[in-house]
């Protein structure tokens, strides 16, 4: 039996911090507000646009803010979202082992444009993002999405993340959870996840021994 390994996207194979501080300031600012500090933005990444703006103070309905962040992230998102260290490398390896695939709460279409963008979407099996299910991550409804796609068994499955949100949905959905220190996530980190890695390529060779994998 082939594993399955699942990837999040933001701050654990991409770093897209300037184009989603931007996105945020740029809607913030269209409706006349002062954007929030940009510590509180990046702590609740990995949540859905919608999440993120009533948690950063908007009272009234936030879509039209979100409509605002992806019209502007729409024109920057290519220009300012570069590979983490070892992402690329993690992705390679990953496929050598199994079926790939990525879960994210990132807009499925971006998601596939940038890894398109970047040359590795190729190396993809499937992609979830939030449009493809009723409850995002940290439900575990993606993650066993993915699952039934690639055709693999939970317990021959990893879910490769750097928040708490990542290691919630992969427990709920009976997944191994690796977690990684590159991105968002960071002192909680410890006790969300069994396993902890300083970057995806690692946590894939964390695989690769425990699956016995020898080539």
């Amino acid at each position: 039996m082939r594993v399955a390994i699942l990837f999040d996207l933001d701050g654990t194979l991409i770093d897209s911090t300037e184009a989603i501080l931007d996105g945020f300031a740029y809607a913030f600012s269209s409706f006349g507000l002062e954007p929030p500090p940009k510590e509180k933005i990046l702590a609740l990444i990995g949540h859905p646009l919608d999440f993120m703006f009533v948690h950063l103070g908007v009272t009234s309905d936030p879509m039209p803010f979100v409509e605002r962040y992806k019209e502007r992230y729409r024109q920057i998102f290519k220009a300012k979202t570069k590979l983490l260290p070892k992402a690329k490398e993690a992705v390679l390896e990953a496929s050598r082992l199994g079926r790939v695939g990525i879960v994210t709460t990132k807009t499925g279409k971006y998601s596939k444009e940038l890894m398109e963008h970047l040359g590795l979407m190729d190396y993809f099996d499937v992609l979830i993002g939030p449009e493809d299910v009723h409850h995002p991550k940290p439900h575990p409804e993606p993650i066993l999405k993915a699952l039934r796609h690639l055709g693999i068994p939970p317990q021959e499955a990893f879910m490769i993340g750097d928040t708490c949100l990542d290691a919630l949905a992969a427990k709920d959905a009976d997944v191994c959870g690796l977690g990684v220190r590159c991105g968002y996530g960071k002192k909680e980190l410890d006790r969300c996840f069994d396993h902890l890695f300083a970057d995806p390529l690692l946590a894939v060779r964390f695989v690769k021994r425990l699956k016995g994998y020898h080539h």
